[in-house]
Parts: C-alpha cells; sequence; structure tokens
C-alpha cells in the first residue's frame, strides 16, 4: 500500500496533507469553489503536501463537494504527482459496487495517485440522508459488511458473479475514517490506515489513537499501524490577522450547531458582539488548540510541534476554512514553509 507521495516534503518527519470542502462563500457560487479547489491542489502539489483529499456532504449550502467522486477526478486532472483522495466517502450512502467501480475508474485514469477514505455518518441531516439511502435499505450499523463487499470488488476473482470493471485488480489505498472508536477499531483489526477527525472531535481523540495502536493486526496491506489526524490550520503573517480570518469558521461552526444551512461568511471585525457570551464559550471549547491552530508561522511552528509531540501522529490532514482564496493560498504557504 503506498501511503506516502514520492515528492512530498516533511514536517518534523512527518508528511502534510490537505482536507477540502471545496466551501462555496457569501456571494459567490460552486463553480468559483471548484475553480479555487484547482488552485489550492496545483499550489499544494508545488509546495510539496503529500494528498489532496476532499469530503463528501449533502444539503449543504456552503459546501459544493457533493459529489466528490467527479472533484477528485478533476483535481487529479489538472495535478500530476499530488496523491487525491476521499475525506471520505460516506458508504452507506453508495452501492459498493458502485464506489468500486467509480475508484477505479480513477485509478486507472490516474494510476498510484488514487486514496479512498471511508465514513459511515450520513454526512449530511436525516432527512437528506433518507433521501440517499431510502433505496439502499442502509442506516450504516452494516457498514462492516458494506466494507467487506467493496474490498472483494478490488479482489481478482474471475469466477465472481458480480465483478467491478474497473476495480478488480486493482491496488487502490482503503482508508477508514473516524470521529469515535467505532472506525478506530474496525481499521485496527483489519489492518488498514486510519484516520481521525480531531479538527472537529478532539475530545475522543487520545482514546481512539489508543484503541486503534492496541488492537492493530498486521495485514498484507499495512504490517504498522499509520495514523492521520486533521487539524485546522488558520495562518497568518501576523497572529491578530490570523485570529481575524478565523471568525468566518468560527460562523460556520455556530451555523451547523444552529442547524443553518448558509454559505462561507466574510470574517467579522468585532467577535465580541458578533457572538453571545454562550457562542463564545462553544468557540473556545471546540475550536481551540489540539483541534484549531490559529496565528502567525511562528505559532503555528509551535503548536504543530506540540500536537505531534501529544499524538505522535504517522501524517496530519489540514483543514482551512477561510474566506478569501488568496488569504487561503498564504495560510497554507505558511504551513509548507515549515516543511522540510
Amino acid at each position: 500500500m503506498h501511503l506516502i507521495n514520492a515528492f512530498a516534503k516533511k514536517f518534523n518527519g512527518i508528511p502534510l496533507s490537505i482536507l477540502d470542502l471545496a466551501m462555496i462563500n457569501e456571494g459567490s457560487d460552486a463553480g468559483q469553489s471548484f475553480k479555487n479547489t484547482v488552485d489550492l491542489a496545483q499550489h499544494a502539489e508545488r509546495w510539496g503536501y503529500n494528498r489532496y483529499w476532499l469530503a463528501e456532504h449533502h444539503n449543504m449550502q456552503g459546501v459544493a463537494s457533493s459529489a466528490t467522486s467527479i472533484i477528485i477526478g478533476h483535481v487529479a486532472g489538472a495535478t500530476k504527482t499530488i496523491r487525491v483522495g476521499s475525506g471520505g466517502i460516506m458508504l452507506p450512502n453508495h452501492a459498493p459496487l458502485v464506489i468500486a467501480e467509480q475508484f477505479g475508474t480513477l485509478d486507472t485514469m490516474y494510476p498510484g495517485r488514487i486514496d479512498l477514505g471511508l465514513g459511515r455518518a450520513p454526512g449530511s441531516d436525516q432527512a437528506t440522508a433518507y433521501a440517499l439511502r431510502r433505496t439502499l435499505h442502509s442506516s450504516g450499523d452494516d457498514f462492516p459488511e458494506q466494507l467487506a463487499e467493496l474490498r472483494n470488488y478490488f479482489k481478482y476473482d474471475p469466477s465472481a458473479r458480480v465483478r467491478a470493471v474497473p476495480g478488480e485488480g486493482q491496488d487502490i489505498p482503503v482508508w477508514l475514517l473516524g470521529s469515535s472508536g467505532f472506525s478506530a477499531q474496525l481499521s485496527a483489526e483489519l489492518g488498514l490506515p486510519f484516520s481521525f477527525a480531531s479538527h472537529f472531535a478532539p475530545a475522543y481523540m487520545m482514546q481512539a489513537l489508543q484503541l486503534y495502536h492496541q488492537r492493530f493486526r498486521p495485514s498484507k496491506d499495512l504490517q504498522e499501524p499509520y495514523v492521520m489526524l486533521g487539524v485546522n490550520i488558520i495562518a497568518a503573517d501576523t497572529d491578530e490577522k490570523a485570529q481575524w480570518l478565523a471568525t468566518s469558521y468560527q460562523q460556520q461552526f455556530l451555523n451547523i450547531r444552529r442547524g443553518v444551512t448558509a454559505k462561507f461568511q466574510p470574517p467579522v471585525d468585532d467577535p465580541n458582539t458578533a457572538f453571545s457570551e454562550f457562542e463564545k464559550a462553544a468557540i473556545a471549547e471546540l475550536l481551540d488548540w489540539p483541534s484549531t491552530i490559529v496565528g502567525s508561522p511562528e505559532t503555528v511552528k509551535q503548536k504543530l510541534e506540540d500536537f505531534l509531540q501529544l499524538t505522535k501522529a504517522n501524517e496530519l490532514i489540514i483543514s482551512g476554512g477561510i474566506y478569501s482564496h488568496e488569504d487561503r493560498l498564504r495560510s497554507f504557504e505558511i504551513v509548507s514553509e515549515l516543511m522540510e
């Protein structure tokens, strides 16, 4: 299983990657979002990032990555060496055969560059989950069985009644994604790489890491545990500007908690008047270190080093919710300048 792109640079000995939701800004549209995604991916490739993943979400006015496989192909076609994949495909939303065929097709077009990260959450609200799954008879509880079916389609079996073409016989890295112990345990038992959503579920991070390492069983795919952790990074040339940029991500977080589907909002100049005391407490609880790093290059470097010291992660995947495309590029550029 090939996990690291040969051209990737490293921070303190580990590769860094990017997680993108193809955010749709207030005053903009999905078309511009896709252009920004391609531009960031091309910069990320030049800067030495290891992989570029896109996340499946549905019924969210500010997220354009619902047709995840299509955008993965779009990004892979616009780049040359960076690994491209899903962070993740929500498998219960799909027939496993369809995902095997889609990723088999992607791997055929862009051999050795495609990752298949899988999750079991709906990536949406319950009404949307019903709209996605009503003909699939899946609630997510049968995720292990769906995963086994999907992985079987990648095996070469001329006697199988149903075969994935393309897909059959292809070596596509399969990752499990999670925000609790379920996927940590399952990926450990199957000997698969594991990516934990510490960028929005930091409270369960250390427990999931311990579970994965304790229960890991070597497999033909992976001989030793391999963990990639999510982290939000909003970097700017000064701490003050980074804190200002971070108010866009804070607004998105609060909108999700309120059940409001809105486009990605510009920064606010005065958080003290924009957010209530309760909202500021929620932001401080979930959008601070270790899940979120906000600051200047020096601040980001120190907090990243502290994060790695705490977690001993094999890789980090960075989400950067920033309204201005130019500021977003600069944030990822700052992080890239910390890499060897």
